[in-house]
């Protein structure tokens, strides 16, 4: 019995070593030398001198980086919860029962297959001045003057409505798909028989529905953070960082430290800094849960 238990954990390891090797190779190999990167003076072409721990003092000195962190913790709270409201509205619609379920499925979820690139250079054309949809559509209706322009993209405030908004267009459908599928775990038998006891659709919401997502929104909250502390391209593409950096959030920083600026060890160490922020904040989101279910 022995013998045919090691026989088949040998099989499962041959079946595991080519992605292991893969793994190790393209994950945890490049984040070894990120470790040895944040103790060195290290450029594009080469390693250059050791500098210990100067690296983090300076980063912890350094009010670029401060900025640029606060810029990525603002789209956080922009984008996070608007973005589980927005997904479970649209949930509740594509599950209606209508002849145009299919239709709003599709079209919720469209946007989604596009790259980032080609959704950011949309939002890009869409806000433009003089010459953007958004703006012309304000100029039929007359609610803009015709001889006034909004600036979307370069007002601090309003670029960051531009692009809270392309990146929830863009991304709201995964998590959309993800709320639909949950709502149609909910057996039915639950909503005819609140029906029966007088229950509003309100209440069957607030009291049923809510309820039976609290799991999924848990997750889904964790990783739509981590995913808003990540933001680069639709910035870049949108507004470059602009204006005066308003909007640069933290890993547009390190990548011009370590391209723009030929400084991969800084870059390195501002890329660990991030790390830990996400560590914390995951082991403190699962610690919550954990904690709330014990309680239950």
């Amino acid at each position: 019995m022995k013998i045919k238990k090691m026989r088949a954990d040998l099989q499962a390891l041959v079946f595991l070593l080519p992605f292991l090797i893969v793994y190790g190779l393209f994950t945890i190999w490049p984040m070894i030398k990120g470790v040895e990167m944040t103790f060195y003076k290290w450029t594009l072409i080469k390693k250059m001198d050791f500098v210990g721990l100067d690296n983090f003092r300076k980063v912890l000195q350094d009010r670029e980086v401060w900025e640029a962190i606060w810029h990525s913790t603002f789209f956080v709270f922009l984008s996070t919860p608007t973005m589980i409201i927005l997904a479970i509205l649209l949930a509740m619609i594509a599950n209606r029962k209508s002849s145009l379920q299919k239709f709003y499925r599709i079209i919720f979820f469209i946007p989604s297959v596009l790259s980032v690139a080609v959704a950011a250079y949309l939002g890009l054309f869409v806000f433009q001045p003089y010459t953007g949809f958004v703006n012309s559509v304000l100029h039929l209706v007359q609610l803009l003057p015709q001889n006034s322009e909004i600036f979307w993209l370069t007002e601090t405030g309003l670029a960051w409505v531009v692009i809270t908004v392309i990146t929830l267009w863009w991304t709201v459908g995964f998590n959309f798909i993800l709320y639909l599928s949950a709502m149609q775990e909910i057996p039915d038998e639950i909503y005819e028989a609140a029906r029966l006891d007088g229950a509003s659709d309100n209440q069957i919401f607030w009291r049923i529905t809510l309820p039976y997502l609290k799991p999924l929104t848990k997750t889904i909250t964790m990783l739509q953070i981590i995913a808003s502390y990540k933001v680069f391209m639709q910035i870049y593409v949108i507004t470059g960082g602009g204006p005066l950096d308003q909007t640069r959030p933290i890993i547009q920083l390190i990548y011009q430290t370590g391209f723009k600026n030929n400084n991969l060890g800084y870059a390195a160490t501002m890329s660990y800094i991030l790390f830990v922020i996400l560590l914390v904040l995951s082991a403190l989101q699962y610690w919550m849960t954990n904690r709330k279910g014990a309680e239950n």
